[in-house]
């Protein structure tokens, strides 16, 4: 059954939610449901449908505060640990702060592509997240949008010659952690030793719809596995610029109480660099849910290079 049949019928069970596609291949809002309160089953399987078909969705105007985030993220999957390097919030560890930093206005902006910044979160582990769902808490008046794109639709509209070609080849992405980050000598030791390196499919089976999703997270994947940098650079230049067309994505106008939730697994995101010509605050917290070691065609799984996989809250306690 397609993802869009599998929504209708979802929906069928739960009339009181209205799904509302914002473009043709990627991004819907929901409406008619709180997050704030347990959902019920036909619910939590529309809200699950609905990210499967539209790949992120959104809701307007809710209350939640960390623990009612966390008890929502729980009905998805597991939460992971806020961050899998810096960790999380020290009362709910789920819990990861996306906070706007003055000494970002520093950075060098020399040599930005189109693509700069565009990543899935954390495709270095050998299980990157599944899903990520992000709130607005402290949101600036314009400015500060967050775009999405549709890695499904990315490698359907590629020519079938180049496809075929991609479905045989793995990505090396890695995580390089920063120099010190906190002027905490233990903390910024433990930092230093998480760097991640896996490879990966570059064409993944997604393993609940079954699309087949161009996995190329810009920010991560370093070169295309057995091929030298300057060989393989060209190539993941081309796939990075087509990943990030316009018709693949969808651009969100946030506001206080908004929450994007989307599949880590069939799309990249790129955060907000606008933000940082302003004089706006931005606050926003994300809970990240525990995934699954990618597979391709082929059914040959990812192979982890260097660094541990990334384990569920519930494994750590």
């Amino acid at each position: 059954m397609s993802a869009t049949a599998v929504l209708d019928a979802a929906l069928t069970a739960a009339p009181h939610i209205r799904v509302e596609p914002m473009t043709v291949h990627i991004g819907a809002e929901i409406h008619g449901i709180d997050l704030a309160r347990p959902l019920s089953a036909a619910e939590t399987t529309a809200v699950r449908a609905a990210v499967l078909r539209w790949k992120v969705v959104f809701f307007r105007e809710q209350a939640l505060d960390h623990s009612s985030h966390v008890r929502l993220a729980e009905q998805f999957g597991d939460p992971t640990p806020g961050h899998v390097v810096f960790g999380g919030d020290t009362k709910h560890p789920a819990i990861y702060s996306i906070a706007k930093f003055r000494k970002a206005n520093n950075r060098v902006r020399q040599g930005l592509r189109v693509w700069s910044g565009w990543h899935a979160d954390i495709t270095a582990a050998i299980n990157p997240p599944a899903f990520s769902i992000l709130r607005g808490d402290i949101v600036p008046p314009y400015g500060g949008d967050t775009q999405w794109t549709n890695l499904a639709v990315a490698f359907e509209k590629l020519a079938p010659s180049l496809q075929r070609w991609l479905e045989t080849l793995n990505g090396i992405h890695q995580f390089d952690p920063p120099g010190k980050v906190s002027g905490n000598a233990a903390y910024d030791e433990i930092v230093s030793k998480r760097t991640m390196i896996s490879s990966h499919p570059m064409v993944t089976v997604h393993p609940e719809t079954g699309e087949k999703v161009l996995y190329i997270s810009p920010a991560f994947l370093r070169r295309i596995d057995g091929m030298a940098s300057n060989e393989s650079q060209p190539v993941l230049h081309m796939l990075w610029e087509h990943a990030v067309m316009p018709e693949f994505t969808v651009r969100f106008r946030w506001a206080p109480g908004s929450v994007a939730f989307w599949d880590n697994r069939a799309t990249a995101h790129l955060a907000p660099r606008d933000i940082f010509d302003s004089d706006f605050d931005r606050q926003f917290y994300r809970v990240t849910l525990a995934g699954s070691v990618p597979t391709g065609i082929d059914g040959r799984a990812s192979r982890a290079i260097e660094g541990e996989p990334i384990e569920s809250l519930a494994q750590l306690a």
